[in-house]
C-alpha cells in the first residue's frame, strides 16, 4: 500500500528537496509581497520624504534664481510661475504627475528631466558598470586567495589591505590617484570630459579610467572580504570535504562543488555594489569634474532645483531598488532551496 503524505518535488541539484503544493504558492505570494509590493511602497516614501525635506531646507528657489535686489513683487511673480506659493499636498501632486508623465521642467534652464540626464547616462553609465567589472575582476580571485591562504602571510596582507581600502574615504583615493599618474607620471587625464564626449572614444575611455579605477578601489575593499567569508563557509563544508577524500584537489573540489554554494551569498553582495557603484559615480564626478549624473545632482542642489534634485533621488532608489529585486531572483535560480524557504543564504563575516 503506497504511503501517502505531503507531495514533495526532487530538487535538480541534489541539495535538498522541495515541497510541493501551498507552501509553493505562500512563497509565491510572499515574494511578490516583499519584491514587488514593498519596493514600491519604498519608492513612494522616498519621494515623499524628498520632497518634504528639500522644502524644510532654508532657500528659496525664487530667490537663488533671481538673486539679490529684487523685489517682492518680482519673487511673489516667480513663485506663482513655479508653483511653489501653492500649499505641499498640491506642490507634490503636480510635482509626482509630472514625474510619473515624464514631464517634469528644470526650474533653472527650463529643459526637460530627460534632455538633462540623457548625455549624462553616457558617462555616468559605463563609469559605473567599467568600475564594477574592474572590482569583480579584482575581488574574487583576491577573495579567494585570502581565505585559502587564511593562515599565511600572503593571505592576511590581502586582508589587511581590504580593511585599509574600507577605511580610506573614496575621494581621497581618487585625489592620490590624480597625483600619482596625472600629475606625476603625466599618463592619464586629472579630469573632465572630452567636448566631443564618445566621438572620440580614446580620449573619453581614458577620462574614465582613473574614476573608474577610484570607484573600483574602494568596491573591492569590500568584496574581498564577502568573498573571503564565501570561500571559508565552502571550505568548511562537508561536501567539500567528501569531495577532497575522494581524490580531488582543492582547486578542482571548489570549482565543481564550491563554486555554486558560494555564490549564492557573493551575488546579493554584488547587487548591493553594482548599486553602490552608481552611488560612488555621484561623488567621483564631482571629483574628476565628469558632466555626469553626480555633477547634475550637485549643480541643482546648488541652484534649489527642486523638482530635478527629487527625480534624481527617486531614479537612484528606483535603481536600487530593481537591483535588489533581480539579485533575489538570481539568487534563487542559483539555489532552488531559497524558492521553499522564500529567504537567501549568506556567508559570515
Amino acid at each position: 500500500m503506497p504511503a501517502t503524505g505531503t507531495a514533495v518535488e526532487t530538487d535538480p541539484t541534489g541539495d535538498a528537496a522541495l515541497p510541493a503544493g501551498p507552501g509553493r504558492a505562500t512563497g509565491t505570494v510572499e515574494f511578490i509581497v516583499t519584491r514587488v509590493l514593498l519596493p514600491l511602497l519604498a519608492l513612494w516614501l522616498t519621494s515623499v520624504i524628498v520632497f518634504l525635506v528639500l522644502r524644510v531646507l532654508p532657500g528659496d528657489p525664487a530667490g537663488a534664481l533671481l538673486g539679490v535686489g529684487t523685489t517682492d513683487e518680482q519673487l511673489e511673480q516667480l513663485r506663482s510661475e513655479l508653483g511653489t506659493d501653492q500649499p505641499l499636498p498640491v506642490q507634490y501632486v503636480q510635482w509626482l504627475g509630472e514625474f510619473l508623465t515624464g514631464t517634469t521642467t528644470s526650474f533653472v534652464s527650463g529643459s526637460s528631466f530627460g534632455e538633462l540626464i540623457s548625455r549624462r547616462l553616457t558617462i555616468t553609465v559605463p563609469l559605473s558598470v567599467s568600475a564594477f567589472v574592474l572590482s569583480v575582476l579584482i575581488s574574487f580571485p583576491l577573495g579567494a586567495l585570502a581565505a585559502v591562504r587564511r593562515r599565511s602571510a600572503l593571505g592576511l596582507a590581502v586582508s589587511a589591505l581590504s580593511q585599509v581600502g574600507v577605511a580610506v574615504p573614496i575621494f581621497w583615493v581618487g585625489v592620490i590617484l590624480v597625483w600619482v599618474f596625472a600629475l606625476e607620471a603625466g599618463a592619464l587625464p586629472s579630469g573632465g570630459f572630452p567636448r566631443q564626449g564618445w566621438g572620440d572614444p580614446v580620449a573619453a575611455v581614458r577620462a574614465l579610467v582613473l574614476p573608474a579605477v577610484t570607484i573600483a578601489i574602494a568596491m573591492s575593499s569590500v568584496m574581498v572580504r564577502y568573498v573571503r567569508s564565501a570561500v571559508l563557509d565552502v571550505l568548511d563544508s562537508d561536501h567539500l570535504r567528501t569531495a577532497r577524500a575522494l581524490g580531488f584537489s582543492l582547486p578542482r573540489a571548489l570549482w565543481r562543488h564550491g563554486l555554486r554554494h558560494a555564490a549564492v551569498p557573493v551575488v546579493a553582495i554584488l547587487g548591493i555594489e553594482l548599486a553602490t557603484s552608481l552611488l560612488g559615480a555621484v561623488v567621483v564626478e564631482n571629483v574628476f569634474a565628469l558632466p555626469g549624473l553626480g555633477t547634475l545632482l550637485l549643480d541643482s542642489v546648488t541652484a534649489r532645483d527642486l523638482p530635478i534634485v527629487q527625480n534624481l533621488v527617486v531614479l537612484l532608489t528606483a535603481v536600487v531598488l530593481l537591483t535588489n529585486t533581480a539579485v533575489d531572483l538570481l539568487q534563487r535560480a542559483i539555489d532552488p532551496r531559497l524558492r521553499a524557504t522564500g529567504g537567501t543564504r549568506g556567508g559570515r563575516s
